[in-house]
């Protein structure tokens, strides 16, 4: 085809971006028969969603398991590959803290919390007050704020600081309650308190009618070959209902035409479709709406995205003392350590390890220390090494090292964020048939961009 030209055939949908979300929306246009295409400017389609193998070393660059419900068990049940998930083994339910520099199991049951050093007497004294704290007035706050307000700070920073680190690689200082866990804002509302709210969902769920099979609820999951597996499924049903993908697609401009839009890559190809869907990271959705709305990429532009390093790690076993029983270890920021917490990969599912070693996959960087992510790959080897030799017992040094850099890795759904995402679709009433997806808006799980592009996908197919 001449460069400047325009493809033949019209879409009626063009989805740019090959994430989980892109991916999701694409595929449900692709079933309901339309002509959809998806433009990756990688050379594979998943996104953030990147498996590698090296021998007999296999590990994720990015998110490393599955949550089970509903719409990801429909889903896998749908493309056929419930019989290909692998789940985590029954340690994976095991999860450690590091505190005062070493690993301490989370409890698993409430009795279990009663003696447990990261509660604590200090923060005993606060939880049994839970039910009487008053609910919050105020429109937005804080999540370390709501945390603090209800449970107590021995909580916040021996519990929930960890698990923001984990998830968002945040500062719950910064991170809005009402935008990054809603849910707690919806229990603390509706029942007045964490405790009582999280009793009777615990009973309302034991009475209602399981929506899938038992047996997979709540399940870790992910697949033989990696998490990929996903992505690379996801893509072959899109192309099997006639729908096309197009990878290292690198588009360069999109503009609104009469009677839709116009979508030119980097070497000139032009593409018109009905309906435009960017299902992209904000930076990305930045360089393509700036020549056409500041309305639309201002909201954009407040939302941070820091950098986060992937430190994969192989030992032999007899090189780590600790018994790596457990998903992982959780550093909290008050231990001082620039490791944010490290996966043990080679227990949570088989055949991530040569037999007789072990994979630990560590992450650094950050919000709160953007800094750490800097430096050669040898200076992040030593430094999650630092991080970690005192609290996992490693005697050796790595047989196998590999480290993964994310510049701009998880957005933070920071204080301000919902206005943020209420402003960008004010704008978006301006620019009939354009479509702003990611995981920057509505969740940041993969099994949540899964769901809002296969809610998208639908909408539009309706259309």
């Amino acid at each position: 085809m001449e460069e400047g030209s325009v493809k033949d055939d019209r879409h009626d949908v063009i989805v740019i971006g090959g994430g989980a979300t892109g991916l999701a929306a694409a595929r449900i246009l692709a079933r309901r028969g339309k002509r959809v295409a998806l433009l990756e400017r990688e050379a594979r389609v998943g996104g953030n969603i990147s498996s590698r193998s090296d021998g007999d070393w296999q590990t994720e660059i990015g998110p490393n398991t599955l949550i089970m419900k509903p719409p990801l068990y429909n889903l896998l049940e749908e493309m056929d590959l419930l019989k290909e998930a692998q789940s985590a083994g029954p340690q994976a339910q095991k999860r450690f803290v590091a505190m005062d520099g070493r690993p301490v199991a989370l409890p698993t049951h409430p009795l279990r919390a009663l003696n447990n050093p990261l509660i604590g007497r200090e923060g005993w004294s606060q939880i049994v007050r839970e039910p009487f704290v008053k609910r919050s007035s105020a429109p937005e706050e804080s999540l370390a704020g709501f945390v603090e307000r209800r449970l107590g700070r021995r909580v916040l920073e021996r519990m929930v600081d960890p698990f923001v680190s984990g998830v968002y690689a945040g500062d719950p200082q910064r991170l809005s309650v009402q935008a990054a866990m809603p849910r707690l804002v919806a229990i603390e509302r509706e029942y007045g308190s964490l405790i009582r709210g999280g009793v009777v969902k615990f009973w309302q769920s034991r009475r209602a009618e399981p929506a899938m099979p038992t047996e997979w609820r709540g399940k870790l999951v992910s697949f033989p070959a990696g998490l990929g597996r996903l992505a690379e499924r996801l893509g072959e049903e899109i192309e099997a209902h006639g729908g096309e993908i197009a990878c290292q697609c690198d588009v360069a401009a999109i503009s609104k035409v009469d009677d839709g839009w116009e979508v030119i890559d980097s070497e000139g190809r032009i593409r018109r479709t009905r309906e435009l869907v960017l299902a992209v990271s904000a930076p990305v959705a930045i360089q393509l709406l700036a020549p056409l709305d500041e309305a639309l990429t201002a909201p954009l532009n407040e939302i941070a995205y820091p950098p986060v390093n992937a430190v994969a790690l192989g030992f032999r076993r007899e090189d780590i003392t600790h018994a790596l029983d457990g998903f992982g270890v959780l550093i909290p920021s008050i231990e001082k350590r620039r490791t944010l917490g490290a996966l043990f990969s080679s227990t949570i599912f088989d055949g991530r390890a040569p037999d007789g070693h072990c994979l630990i996959n560590a992450f650094i960087g950050g919000r709160r220390q953007p800094e750490a992510a800097e430096g050669s790959d040898a200076d992040q080897v030593q430094q999650v090494l630092y991080d970690l030799r005192d609290l996992l017992g490693i005697r050796g040094d790595p047989v196998w090292q590999q480290v993964s850099r994310w510049p701009q890795a998880i957005p933070q759904y920071e204080l301000g964020h919902l206005d943020r995402i209420k402003r960008l679709d004010q704008a978006l009433e301006h620019h009939d048939g354009l479509s702003l997806v990611g995981n920057w808006r509505d969740g940041i799980a993969v099994g949540d961009c899964l769901e809002n592009g296969r809610l998208l996908g639908e909408r539009l197919a309706a259309e």
